[in-house]
């Protein structure tokens, strides 16, 4: 375990970013509400994320398209793009072609749109790491042609290195945690507890 004397970070064996020393007894705490993994109860599984793709990078936008190119049946598309329009990541616009009956597109929202970041970075992994002889699609600047890659970006503008980030507690997490503590001593001492180290009564 590396030990940061500026910041008083640890960075565990085999990773790049750094934790808060606060963080480093894994025993000690637990990832609840954890963003990540809200965020992938509201994507869905793997055809859920290739619907993203198509409606995030490519413009897909028709039922019987996204049925097509993601290759899944009917059935399964009509239920993930249900999901993620009930997640607030797509909205159903109505459209109707001349002689047909009203049928709905699938458009982003901007809280879809705050993914494809996300659609990018796992894009130009898979590139980088899964087609070693080459990938189909790169993305680039439109104006200048130069490759384009994800990358850490701080407040300020400055980017950043995996070596320079860390995770710490939020400010609301640790309001939680001094509340839950509140409660807990609160708890001990109405059940007569609160003074005996041994969890007696005194």
């Amino acid at each position: 375990m590396d030990v940061s004397s500026q910041t008083g970070a640890v960075r565990l064996r085999g990773m790049d970013i750094k934790l808060d020393r606060s963080l480093a007894d894994l025993r000690s705490w637990h990832p609840d509400e954890c963003g990540l993994a809200m965020a992938l109860d509201a994507i869905g599984p793997r055809s859920s994320m290739l619907i993203l793709r198509e409606a995030l990078l490519y413009g897909t936008r028709r039922f019987e398209l996204f049925v097509e190119r993601v290759g899944v049946t009917e059935a399964v598309a009509s239920a993930r793009l249900r999901q993620l329009t009930e997640a607030g990541l797509l909205t159903r616009v109505p459209y109707k072609e001349p002689g047909s009956r009203t049928r709905y597109e699938y458009v982003p929202t901007d809280k879809g749109r705050d993914l494809t970041p996300v659609m990018l970075a796992l894009l130009q992994w898979g590139s980088k790491h899964l087609q070693p002889e080459g990938a189909p699609l790169a993305v680039v600047d439109d104006a200048s042609e130069q490759p384009v890659r994800v990358g850490f970006v701080a407040q300020d503008g400055t980017e950043r290195t995996r070596d320079d980030l860390r995770i710490r507690p939020t400010e609301h997490a640790r309001r939680a945690a001094r509340a839950s503590r509140a409660r807990r001593a609160a708890k001990e001492a109405a059940d007569g507890t609160g003074g005996a180290p041994d969890g007696t009564r005194g």
